[in-house]
């Protein structure tokens, strides 16, 4: 999948899967490894921040991403932070691991934080990211919003902390929660840049998974999974037992965008412990 321009002047993006990253958990390393033939060199492995793994799980796990050929990009979860000496060990422990490069910094789950840091905001404003080695810092979009938060609150954070990452001389990237319709993608994406947000934007996608699991994560994460977008993604509610991939999203992804309204607009893969299952198939529809 290459950029090219159509009769209407839209300059296509890139391949979207050329570059597309993948997420795992700390319990995932093994089957990593397993995948690890049908992944690209230098592929970004995001590793999550659990509330049941603690440090030295994801670290060890940073440490295979690297020492597997890829870049490992870890978590940090604010409000599971208990205390400023808390982040201080995990950047340590990850510059060691050689894997602190690039992360993402994320509000996190709690409903209370467990320590000083109430949201990503909060852990990035501290300094202490530039400082233990990070260069790159990756923040969360939501194109469908979040249940627990107002619009207008989701839009002051990123324009907040892409100001002070820039403050900083830190390269910000944006990841968004997955979803199953484009058109709240794109338009998203294009308040984004009316925002003058020139930052790389990595779209999340549902690896291949069975249709109960999709939902599931769907409903934990208040995404949009209504009967008339899940059929449009192409899931089935009649078919429950049986798994779907994100063909159609990354097709109809891929006519929707520009590159010159866009910017640079890459995919990321919510596995869902599905790692061998997304490597293959974006192995195959690379190839397509």
């Amino acid at each position: 999948m290459h950029s090219s321009t159509d009769q209407t002047g839209r300059q296509a993006p890139p391949g979207l899967l050329d570059t597309a990253s993948l997420e795992i958990t700390g319990k995932d390393v093994k089957e990593l490894q397993a995948a690890a033939a049908q992944i690209p060199p230098g592929t970004r492995v995001n590793i999550t921040f659990l509330g049941n793994e603690n440090m030295a799980l994801r670290v060890e796990a940073a440490r295979v991403v690297r020492e597997l050929g890829f870049r490992p990009v870890p978590h940090v979860s604010a409000r599971r932070l208990r205390s400023q000496e808390d982040l201080k060990d995990y950047l340590a422990a990850l510059a060691e691991a050689d894997a602190v490069e690039e992360i993402v910094v994320i509000g996190g789950d709690p409903p209370e934080p467990e320590g000083p840091f109430p949201d990503a905001l909060s852990v990035i404003s501290t300094g202490l990211l530039g400082a233990h080695g990070v260069r790159h810092v990756n923040v969360a979009g939501y194109p469908e919003g979040h249940p627990k938060i107002d619009d207008d609150v989701l839009w002051k954070a990123v324009e907040q902390k892409w100001a002070v990452l820039r403050e900083q001389d830190l390269a910000c990237s944006v990841t968004t929660q997955f979803g199953f319709d484009t058109g709240p993608v794109v338009a998203w994406i294009e308040k984004l840049r009316a925002r003058e947000i020139d930052s790389p934007i990595r779209v999340g996608v549902p690896g291949p998974a069975g249709v109960q699991r999709l939902l599931r994560y769907a409903r934990r994460f208040g995404v949009q999974s209504s009967a008339s977008v899940v059929q449009k993604y192409g899931l089935s509610l009649t078919g429950l037992l049986g798994t779907a991939g994100p063909n159609r999203f990354v097709e109809s992804l891929e006519t929707e965008l520009d590159t010159d309204r866009h910017g640079d607009v890459s995919l990321h893969f919510y596995t869902f412990g599905g790692v061998r299952a997304t490597a293959e198939w974006i192995q195959n529809a690379r190839h397509e």
